[in-house]
């Protein structure tokens, strides 16, 4: 296909992924994230949604343009289609944009993909090469692999939720992070499978299920004495349940602090006047501060409140000690170091004025940086893509094989 980028540029805009077609059948917040980050490493990403559009669009969406600020973030580069999969005509299209595809990726739980057709076994059908990434609650092979999934729900199952407050009720940490690392872990699966065909010619299915993905995410750490069978100790990781382990109060702001290694907690020891507790057994190795953790955090929770935010900074960075204030969202609008990396741009998007998003932290030496072009309107690119899809004219890949 030769449809150009939103932004004007021709398709092809940079990035390592550049010439990698994704059709992209995802909607609300895994699957856009995953399919961003493709775009922003030089993928092009079609996205090809209902006739209502992608739920995301309506969410703070005060000027009724379909364009709500979480869509907006979600969808920078993409192209976007509508195509009714309940229509004849338009499963048709579908067809004929997967032949052309290297990718496609939906968040359909098991057994809803293949009523509408767009299971691996049918895409393989129509394109042998294709890789399939399938973004599901829940793995198909479990009694949950065909009940849907948002993000509250997994935190709560995953144990995500009850772990978030460990010593008080289950919280739900404040963004959908089951979302967002189970996107992040499908991109990865999807570049890995790509380069696993550049090798075999052959595409394949992929499956990442939040539920899998978040319960691995949480045990790195939290498995504790759960890791031997049977468990020869308490689960969990005791210097992120310390009740102590929060940000610290100072006398006029808040701070975020990690002393983590023996020579962080020697030097800050003596920054702060204490270094009799470097030779303290209870603090000297990391296995003893470990059982006493809450008493160390809770004496650190006491020196740093005597200090300004400003004191408590120059005295933990002398120590060589992770030290930073802690900012609210708007502050980080502000922020000395995003301002300086220009990590949220101003550019003018066509129906909303002039807006500032967070580019891809990622940066390639070589390779250059993917799209950046603004979220596309409803169907933006539609009759454009309908037109080259219904021309007899356009060489149809399956065909080839």
């Amino acid at each position: 296909m030769t449809t150009s980028d939103p932004a004007g540029a021709p398709g092809g805009a940079g990035g390592p992924l550049d010439g990698v077609t994704v059709v992209d059948l995802t909607s609300t917040f895994m699957g856009p994230f995953c399919t961003l980050i493709l775009a922003q490493f030089g993928a092009r990403v079609i996205k090809v949604e209902p006739p209502g559009g992608d739920i995301l669009r309506g969410v703070g969406d005060t000027g009724g343009h379909g364009l709500g600020p979480i869509f907006l973030n979600a969808n920078i580069g993409k192209e976007s289609v509508v195509l009714d999969l309940a229509d004849d005509a338009d499963r048709a299209r579908l067809r004929r944009l997967v032949e052309r595809a290297d990718v496609v990726a939906h968040n359909r739980p098991a057994g809803s993909d293949a009523r509408l057709g767009i299971d691996y076994e049918t895409l393989r059908a129509v394109n042998p090469s294709v890789i399939v990434c399938a973004m599901r609650g829940y793995g198909a092979g479990g009694p949950y692999g065909s009940e849907p999934a948002y993000d509250d729900v997994i935190q709560a199952v995953s144990g995500l939720a009850a772990n978030q407050t460990g010593r008080g009720d289950p919280q739900f940490v404040r963004s959908p992070v089951a979302d967002k690392v189970t996107g992040m872990l499908a991109m990865g699966a999807i570049c890995a499978a790509l380069v696993e065909r550049a090798g075999s010619g052959r595409g394949q299915a992929i499956e990442v299920p939040m539920f899998e993905t978040m319960v691995q995410f949480l045990l790195v750490e939290q498995q504790g004495g759960y890791v031997f069978d049977p468990p020869r100790g308490p689960a969990g990781y005791a210097r992120t349940d310390s009740p102590f382990r929060r940000p610290y109060r100072t006398r006029d702001g808040l701070v975020g602090v990690l002393p983590y290694t023996d020579a962080h907690w020697r030097a800050l020891f003596e920054v702060l006047d204490a270094g009799d507790r470097a030779a303290d057994p209870r603090f000297a190795t990391i296995a003893a501060r470990s059982r006493h953790i809450d008493e160390l955090y809770e004496w650190l929770d006491g020196e740093l409140a005597a200090l300004t935010t400003a004191e408590a900074l120059d005295l933990v960075s002398r120590a060589k000690v992770p030290i930073m204030p802690v900012n609210g969202v708007p502050d980080l609008f502000t922020d000395p170091h995003l301002g300086a990396v220009d990590f949220l741009p101003r550019s003018e998007h066509p129906q909303l004025g002039t807006v500032r998003q967070a580019r891809s932290s990622v940066r390639f030496s070589r390779s250059g940086s993917g799209r950046s072009a603004q979220a596309p309107a409803l169907d933006g690119h539609g009759p454009e893509l309908r037109g080259e899809l219904d021309d007899p004219g356009t060489p149809d890949r399956s065909e080839e094989r």
